[in-house]
Parts: structure tokens; sequence; C-alpha cells
């Protein structure tokens, strides 16, 4: 889970270990990374669907069914992942508010009624702000 450059001595001596071994463990790693490594940089939209598009044949011919389903799925979604690079969007932003939502109504479970859970959550992610006398 860790990237190559954040490993530590004894990690990166079981890894190299691993790699003389061979095997599936080291075909899902090596899968992982190149497919770390396509997102990584400021890639053009075109070097990146070039990319991905390799990716996807080399995961598609790989032993491990997961794999071969995350590249039919990659492929079968390459144009809206090119539209995504070429424009910059994300919805990071998005995840984090739903993640923000999410923990709000868990702190709210001993509320009475939903509208004082929505009426928090307006609170805390809503165009309110709050001014404190002592703040002026």
């Amino acid at each position: 889970m860790k990237n190559p450059e954040s490993l530590t001595n004894t990690q990166k001596a079981t890894l190299a270990q691993l790699k003389r071994e061979g095997g599936a463990l080291v075909r899902a790693y090596e899968l992982k990374e190149s497919l770390r490594a396509v997102f990584a940089g400021d890639l053009d939209a075109d070097t990146v669907t070039d990319m991905l598009g390799k990716w996807c044949s080399w995961a598609q011919r790989c032993p491990i069914p997961q794999f071969v389903k995350v590249g039919r799925t990659i492929k079968k979604h390459l144009d809206g992942t090119q539209a995504a690079v070429e424009r910059g969007l994300a919805n990071s932003r998005h995840e984090g508010l739903n993640n923000k939502v999410r923990l709000i109504i868990h702190r709210a479970y001993g509320y009475h009624n939903a509208e004082h859970a929505l009426t928090m959550i307006m609170l805390v992610c809503g165009p309110v702000t709050l001014e404190l006398p002592y703040h002026t």
C-alpha cells in the first residue's frame, strides 16, 4: 500500500525477494504501480489514453481475474476517463462533502427528528456563516 519511495529498508528487501521469486503477487504489484504511474505526472490526455490502453491490454492478459475485470472496466470507460483528464475534472470534492455529511448523520443518531440532523448538515456544510460577538 506504500509508494516505492516510502518503503523501509526491510520492506525493500522483502520486495526484492518477492520479485526474484515471481508469481501472482509480484504481477499484481507491477500492475498496480504501472497504473499509478499513468496518473502520477502531468501528462496530456492523449498520452494518458495511450498508456491506459496499454495497461488494459496488459491487465486483460493477466491470470488474476480481478485485474482482468478492472482492465475491461477501464477500457469500457476510456472515453470518460480521457474527457476527465482533458478537462481536469475529479469528484474528490463531492466525495469529501459526502463523507462529511455521513459523519454528521452518524453523529446525529440520537436526534429526535430528521430536521435537527438536516440543520446540522446545513450549519457545517451549507452557506451559513456564523459570526460570534467576540470575533468583531
